[in-house]
């Protein structure tokens, strides 16, 4: 099909009442609560890719979410919503099986299979779909979402138009390589894969002589346990470096776990902006550590490799940081590494590198375009935003841009957490119809954070039903 050169007349589109832009888990709750309210609301929800797919490269055999089953994408909100995990397993006819396997924390497998399930039965969702414009329309008091539709090999079909009053951004988060690190993906004759990657080209890396996994979070620990598996005893050849002092536990005592409730979401986000800028970096171990079963997992199959005699070929180093690196001839790489406590320094050379290094938040200015010099931001430049999830844009824009996962600085460590998701799109929900379709409880932690107490929900004011009414 030509792709068309002209969009469709702002007469011709009915307005909707919310857009998402991206549809990962965070969005994809947020349609699914949307679906539910009692006061019908129209959306449409518009995500580049043509199905719904949850960190594909990283579906490791085994592997299991760090938060528990409940963490569904709508049961913290509403546990009667027929898009639970339990409904889902229901209509598979595996409640019993379920029920048997008294497992509290499913495989990442199984959570991508239901969320993909939730995805295919929603109406208001449009894969296939690359939002390229976002504008206000000061005439119509509305925003104007331009888009591309896409083929199945991603070529441009159609271009369309959309109207809406709101907006719910869920572009997600991106890979992230340290700038040390870059100069590793000009290697191209060397393998050198983000572990967002890995299942892609996990047989490549096999077949290399020697394999160095670079970071110490959960994603690093399931690689390297997973390379250590498929290694012959005596001859695994695995380098495992971490900046971090300790391949240390993730928190997961249960007042730790309280600092992802909505109670400490509160409190964060009251603190001072410089105040909250200092927590973030000390709190990487309640999201940045390894869960208990994999570390266990890793020194029981490092054990086991002793049992006959001798140590594996297997040399895992924290308080590492990669100075710099690059290749050796064509097919080798050379990484410059420092001890921090130390303060010594030496060589690696490799032949195949996994880059365990995080993801960062996407940045909001090139989805929002002009959009963006309306954006009320804060001492470092970053986008306010307020208790109900919204920018703080100028009030000349009376529409709300909700955010989903673009607020940890201003959030705290909750805003990734799949456990928050029900809760954030409800609280989204609520704000925008100026109602109550998903009551919240006022308290959720033992833990009283502060002397000041802000367990108190923000106050709201209807924000749709005098919306819908007019354009």
């Amino acid at each position: 099909m030509t792709a068309r050169t002209d969009r469709p007349t702002p007469e011709t589109d009915q307005p909707h009442d919310l857009i998402g832009i991206g549809i990962g888990p965070f969005n994809l709750s947020l349609a699914a609560l949307a679906h539910g309210i009692p006061q019908p609301l129209t959306t449409a929800f518009y995500e580049q890719r043509p199905t719904f797919h949850w960190h594909p490269g990283l579906l490791i055999e085994g592997s299991s979410l760090q938060v528990p089953f409940l963490a569904d994408l709508v049961t913290l909100a509403d546990p009667t919503s027929p898009w639970t995990l339990l409904n889902y397993l229901r209509t598979r006819d595996r409640l019993f099986p379920f029920y048997f396997a008294e497992r509290f924390h499913i495989q990442r497998a199984e959570y991508d299979a239901y969320c993909r399930w939730v995805s295919q039965q929603l109406p208001a969702l449009h894969f296939g779909h690359q939002v390229d414009t976002l504008r206000w329309n000061p005439e119509r008091a509305l925003f104007e979402v331009d888009y591309t539709q896409l083929g199945p090999d991603g070529e441009a079909e159609a271009l369309g138009r959309a109207h809406t009053r709101h907006i719910a951004l869920g572009i997600g988060t991106e890979p992230h390589i340290p700038e040390s690190l870059k100069p590793l993906t000009d290697a191209r004759t060397v393998p050198v894969i983000h572990s967002a990657d890995y299942l892609h080209h996990r047989r490549q890396l096999l077949d290399a002589d020697h394999i160095t996994v670079i970071g110490s979070g959960q994603s690093g620990a399931e690689i390297f346990l997973d390379l250590l598996r498929s290694r012959p005893a005596g001859h695994e050849k695995l380098h495992w470096l971490a900046r971090t002092p300790a391949f240390a536990p993730m928190e997961y005592s249960k007042l730790g776990l309280e600092h992802f409730t909505p109670d400490y979401t509160r409190y964060f986000h009251a603190l001072p902006e410089p105040v909250r800028d200092q927590l973030v970096p000390h709190q990487w171990q309640l999201h940045k550590g390894i869960d208990h079963d994999t570390i266990t997992a890793i020194h029981d199959e490092l054990y086991r490799r002793t049992l006959h005699g001798g140590w594996p070929d297997a040399t895992l180093t924290p308080g590492v940081t990669v100075r710099t690196a690059g290749r050796v001839a064509t097919s080798r790489i050379e990484l410059h590494l420092e001890h921090t406590q130390q303060k010594t320094r030496t060589r690696l050379t490799t032949d195949a590198v996994v880059l365990a290094t995080g993801y960062r938040e996407r940045p909001l200015d090139h989805i929002l375009g002009n959009l963006a010099a309306h954006v009320r931001r804060d001492a470092a430049g970053r986008p306010r935003i307020d208790a109900h999830y919204r920018l703080d844009l100028d009030p000349a824009i009376t529409g709300n841009v909700y955010v989903q996962n673009a607020e940890r600085h201003t959030h705290g460590v909750g805003a990734p957490d799949l456990g928050l998701a029900a809760w954030r799109s409800a609280t989204i929900l609520n704000h925008l119809t100026g109602t109550t379709p998903y009551p919240l409880p006022q308290r959720t932690a033992f833990t009283t954070f502060g002397l000041t107490p802000h367990n108190t929900l923000p106050t709201q004011k209807p924000l749709l039903v005098p919306l819908v009414q007019g354009n």
